[in-house]
């Protein structure tokens, strides 16, 4: 008789045993948002002929369903295929450049029976896996371990940063600088990567306080920026292992400077007219408030007629007399703040922040660094991606083409932050097993 009643909870824990681990409530959230995402997606088009709220969800329900099976393989196989994935992801990135199709000024997508697939989307993923396993078998406590991780994203993120995508590329600066700092990389190292970035901002703005100076035709002198670079200078004396010889501090200057300068020139002959435009109206939209700066202004609009609770599900003017261009993209979080008002983007926000504490978390107790360190470049892409969406949404940030993870609609984005939800769920699943009996 007590066999007979032990035979149903037998049978059930024989099904479940495979997901037994995983952390639910991280798996929940995203789904959650996912419809809370094809919801707003709707509002924005209720009033057009497209179903691309019918798609989110569907590319939703099959990124969940990817995201189980990931979560019940073992993430550990990962190591031993991650050269195989590197070689993959960057000829997907070769293969756009060739035969890719190109729209708004960009090649970016490969046709494949009538869809438009993304590679760069799924190239995070890959860049991911082929770094833990690179930190894994070697920390970044070393400047050789360092130089080597930067070698091998140089590839993948020059490809992409050709298409042009830098948005996408800037995604990548943002795992690269997650991972390593995990893996023990000296904090003054990352400063010291990112310093000629900012000196590249520094000498191509005039700033009140800091006017250029030029020397030649084509050399301008940034004050602020030699201040900048002039404290560079100092942090490498102090970080960089080769102090008795002041080659750090003169390396650290020099490669600021010359930063500076490439951003002038960059500035000049690289960027395209739309990504100068998309920096200069975030100092300043009404200096271009029908063309450049019209979707910040019109956005910012959209979330400040939201107030405190909104107008309503499928009631906020502004979303539906489609005021703000590429709403269901890039701008579906300006139709929360209308629809919803203050307090819905905060419970918002708070899901994205239960999602990253958990993706922590996952981080902190894997089993092993090359778990630990998957679980940190899904956060990091992640949190980067959240902070310049809802950023570029209430002007306090650039207008980017980076997407609201799990929310905006984008089939190959919504695959790939599935897929990265079940590499981090295998971590999870894969930690200290329990006994069944």
């Amino acid at each position: 008789m007590l066999l007979k009643r032990s035979l149903p909870k037998i049978r059930w824990q024989y099904w479940v045993k495979p997901w037994q681990q995983i952390d639910w409530l991280l798996f929940c959230l995203p789904v959650a948002a996912s419809m809370f995402g094809g919801l707003m997606i709707l509002s924005t088009e209720l009033n057009q002929p497209v179903t691309d709220w019918w798609w989110h969800w569907l590319v939703a329900g099959i990124g969940s369903i990817i995201a189980l099976f990931l979560a019940r393989c073992r993430y550990e196989n990962l190591i031993q295929w991650h050269w195989i994935t590197y070689a993959l992801t960057n000829f997907s990135l070769i293969v756009v450049m060739i035969a890719g199709t190109s729209a708004k000024g960009a090649q970016r997508w490969i046709s494949i029976a009538g869809f438009n697939v993304q590679p760069s989307e799924f190239a995070k993923i890959g860049v991911i896996i082929t770094l833990a396993a690179l930190l894994h078998r070697r920390t970044a406590s070393s400047l050789d371990s360092v130089f080597r991780v930067l070698a091998i994203t140089a590839v993948p993120w020059g490809l992409i940063f050709l298409q042009p995508d830098l948005a996408t590329s800037l995604v990548f600066a943002s795992i690269v600088l997650g991972m390593l700092y995990w893996a023990n990389a000296n904090p003054g190292w990352l400063i010291l990567m990112i310093s000629p970035v900012v000196s590249a901002i520094l000498f191509s703005i005039s700033w009140p306080l800091s006017e250029p100076i030029v020397l030649f035709k084509e050399l301008t002198f940034s004050p602020l920026g030699v201040f900048w670079a002039g404290a560079m200078g100092i942090l490498g004396w102090q970080t960089l292992p080769w102090r008795k010889f002041k080659i750090s501090a003169i390396a650290s200057f020099s490669l600021n400077m010359l930063g500076g300068e490439l951003g002038v020139f960059a500035w000049n002959h690289v960027l395209k007219e739309y990504q100068k435009n998309r920096l200069s109206v975030f100092i300043n939209p009404e200096h271009d408030p029908l063309g450049a700066g019209y979707h910040l202004i019109q956005s910012r609009i959209a979330i400040g007629a939201g107030e405190i609770w909104g107008w309503g599900l499928f009631k906020g003017p502004m979303t539906q007399l489609n005021f703000v261009p590429e709403q269901h993209t890039d701008f579906i979080f300006s139709a929360v703040g209308e629809e919803f008002g203050f307090i819905g983007c905060l419970i918002v926000l708070l899901v994205y922040c239960l999602i990253c504490f958990r993706i922590l978390h996952v981080a902190k107790t894997a089993k092993d660094n090359f778990g630990s360190l998957l679980a940190i470049g899904v956060l990091s892409m992640i949190i980067f991606q959240l902070i310049v969406n809802v950023g570029m949404t209430v002007g306090l940030a650039p207008v980017a083409g980076i997407p609201l993870p799990w929310m905006s609609y984008g089939r190959s984005a919504m695959l790939t932050n599935f897929i990265a939800l079940g590499i981090v769920e295998s971590v999870a699943n894969f930690r200290q097993r329990q006994k069944y009996y």
